[in-house]
């Protein structure tokens, strides 16, 4: 069994799959709540303040995963920067998220995990980032 398992090549690329996602659901997410406005803020109930730091770091993250991605690619000197973009923007994404999540005022934590699993995936998918960075 062990030889059939070293004959599948392993593709260091796969992070990308989830990269990959996570970078048009943020982007996409945060041009839709383009420009900031008061209004907006006000139909979460959220200060302008708050709503200004969730639309530019659901932007922020989403090209911060993509740009922290291509720093690992192009060069070794870039790539520690690369890690450090990647980790705080997956930090980002879990942060917005956990917000989101508050926002929608579960009953219980079993609501989260039950109703809400759309945005649970986003939070992890931002907390395997945060951990893990670049080192794939």
């Amino acid at each position: 069994m062990q030889n059939i398992l070293n004959k599948i090549p392993e593709f260091c690329m796969s992070h990308w799959l989830l990269r990959i996602p996570l970078i048009i659901v943020f982007i996409q997410q945060g041009i839709s709540k383009y420009p900031v406005n008061i209004e907006d803020a006000q139909s979460f109930e959220l200060p302008f303040l708050v709503w200004w730091f969730v639309v530019y770091g659901e932007l922020g993250s989403g090209f911060g995963l993509l740009v922290g991605g291509i720093f690992q690619i192009l060069d070794n000197k870039l790539a520690v920067i690369g890690d450090m973009i990647t980790r705080f923007s997956g930090f980002t994404i879990g942060s917005i998220m956990t917000g989101v999540i508050w926002i929608g005022k579960p009953e219980s934590f079993l609501d989260v995990i039950l109703y809400d699993n759309f945005h649970v995936i986003l939070w992890f998918g931002g907390l395997y980032f945060a951990l893990r960075g670049n080192r794939i």
